[in-house]
């Protein structure tokens, strides 16, 4: 039977014939696919029976499990519990915000330092007693500058050309309360320009003196003085060099290293403390050139200024006699232009010719003065004086000695100009 029946489909395959061919397709699909589904019941039965085994059998072993659990829960719980106290305990990290509440205190060194020092400047002015003011009858400020006080009893450590060489005039000088007193010019030491003056008054805080042998380039300073005539106004900077000697500024009337500072130092903070962050006074506030380049002289000089001059009060009384040479009044305060200084400044500054090669920078002009009177301004250079050219402060210097007028040729932004300049003998 098996054989005919296996012949069949060969015979209709062969004859292709198609509606046989359908017929043979079709009931064999379906006789297949009754197969396949008696087959997919079977497995998915015994899938469904495994299913029901494995959750029965989880279901126990759970249930022992949380039994066992419960039961001995107190005794679980204390041997974890001992077990945890060799368990390193990690906190996480806090997180501070920012507190900018005390920075004040924290960083404002320099404040700190003006609060200690301040108190021990003073404000110079001199008074002209020939000049008088048209609205108050007082006699005008011929020239102003600055001072410390370096003794309780009133003495006061300034520049000399702040208080010398100003014919018919008072030095008034005021303390940090607002109070003035008049000056009394002691010792006076021109090659250094260092002088004292002594007010009637005791009990002031004084300025601690520093070291400038220990100074370094790069350090903090402080200008204290009054610019202006602004009393107690504060300027800060870095030593940009803390041994520029005078020959390399053109000054050859003294044999001394001078402390450089960006820190501002203008008309008026003459004579005042360049101080360090001690809150020490290492220099005394000389001269600016320009924006950045200014010169203070060491303190050490002062000291020993200040030395010769008790030993000069020790032996000769309560006023020692002025050092202070008799010669003729001009009125401004000069700068040998050297070629490297002369180079800078035309870099730097709009007005000075390039072919200008040698003369004098004026630095600062004293309101009345000769100088004044004749016509000469802060900024100008000298290049000749009397028909002979000006290399150095020196040539000036000569010049006034052996002259009471002088013919000067001075380059004023781009301009050459003629003055002449009647002196004052002193």
């Amino acid at each position: 039977m098996a054989a005919p029946l296996s012949r069949f489909p060969y015979s209709v395959f062969k004859q292709n014939q198609f509606q046989y061919k359908q017929i043979l397709i079709f009931s064999c699909t379906d006789r297949f696919s009754r197969y396949r589904n008696f087959t997919t019941q079977q497995e998915k039965y015994k899938i469904f029976n495994k299913t029901i085994k494995n959750i029965l059998t989880y279901t126990i072993f759970l249930s022992g499990f949380g039994y066992t659990v419960y039961k001995w829960k107190d005794s679980i719980c204390s041997r974890f519990g001992s077990l945890a106290n060799f368990i390193p305990t990690i906190h996480a990290k806090s997180i501070n915000l920012v507190d900018i509440n005390h920075n004040r205190d924290k960083y404002n060194f320099i404040a700190d330092v003006v609060e200690l020092s301040a108190p021990a400047v003073v404000n110079i002015e001199i008074k002209d007693n020939k000049r008088f003011d048209f609205f108050t009858g007082k006699p005008v400020t011929a020239s102003n500058g600055s001072g410390f006080i370096v003794q309780s009893d009133g003495l006061i450590l300034t520049n000399a050309h702040v208080v010398v060489n100003k014919p018919n005039t008072v030095v008034k000088v005021r303390l940090y309360d607002g109070t003035t007193y008049t000056g009394i010019v002691e010792d006076v030491d021109m090659h250094r320009d260092l002088a004292t003056v002594r007010i009637n008054k005791t009990n002031l805080p004084v300025m601690k003196l520093g070291s400038s042998a220990t100074l370094r380039p790069g350090e903090f300073v402080i200008a204290i003085g009054s610019p202006l005539a602004l009393s107690n106004t504060i300027t800060s900077g870095i030593i940009s060099s803390v041994n520029r000697q005078s020959e390399e500024l053109g000054l050859y009337n003294n044999q001394m290293g001078y402390i450089q500072t960006d820190a501002a130092i203008t008309f008026g903070n003459s004579g005042g403390p360049l101080v360090n962050l001690n809150g020490e006074a290492i220099g005394i506030n000389a001269m600016k050139v320009t924006a950045g380049i200014c010169f203070a002289i060491p303190i050490d000089h002062a000291k020993e200024f200040l030395k010769k001059a008790e030993m000069r009060r020790k032996g000769k009384g309560a006023q020692a006699t002025l050092d202070i040479p008799k010669n003729r009044y001009l009125g401004v305060t000069m700068l040998s232009l050297t070629p490297i200084l002369l180079s800078e400044l035309q870099q730097k500054l709009e007005g000075i010719p390039q072919n200008v090669r040698n003369g004098v920078l004026i630095c600062k002009v004293i309101v009345g003065s000769p100088a004044h009177l004749g016509g000469l301004q802060l900024g100008d250079i000298i290049t000749s004086v009397n028909g002979e050219p000006v290399m150095n402060a020196l040539n000036i210097y000569k010049a006034i000695e052996t002259s009471k007028v002088l013919s000067m040729t001075v380059v004023r932004k781009m301009q050459v100009l003629q003055l002449k300049v009647e002196l004052e003998d002193t």
